[in-house]
């Protein structure tokens, strides 16, 4: 147990995306995998957000001594990250609802028979 007091939050991004992969990978629901989708996509981001930040660093709001300000491109680039990852999910589950309506399963297997005849 002492291994996971040591732990950052880095390692528990990185951990957070692969659990998301893996459950992308193995998967038989189309839910399940959007949702895994979306998993990797906040570790993604919180690994991005939290990686190379000095300790004592606060956001640049106020005037103070730059070395202590935390630097807000990486930021912004995930505040674009994090829209970007929202538009995929509801893109990804709108085109879900129309196979659901079409074909009426959400098992990937069954689909891809399906597709195939």
């Amino acid at each position: 147990m002492a291994f996971i007091g040591n732990l950052g939050v880095e390692d528990l991004a990185v951990a957070l995306f692969f659990l998301g992969l893996y459950g992308a990978m193995t998967q038989r629901n189309i839910i399940k995998t959007i949702m895994s989708v979306g998993i990797m996509d906040i570790g993604a981001i919180t690994f991005f957000m939290m990686a190379n930040r000095p300790d004592q660093a606060r956001a640049p709001i106020y005037p103070m001594d730059p070395q202590y300000m935390a630097d807000p491109v990486p930021q912004a680039l995930m505040i674009t990250a994090i829209v970007i990852g929202v538009s995929v999910v509801a893109m990804c589950l709108a085109m879900y609802m129309r196979v659901a309506y079409r074909y009426g399963t959400a098992d990937w297997k069954i689909l891809i028979r399906r597709l195939e005849k």
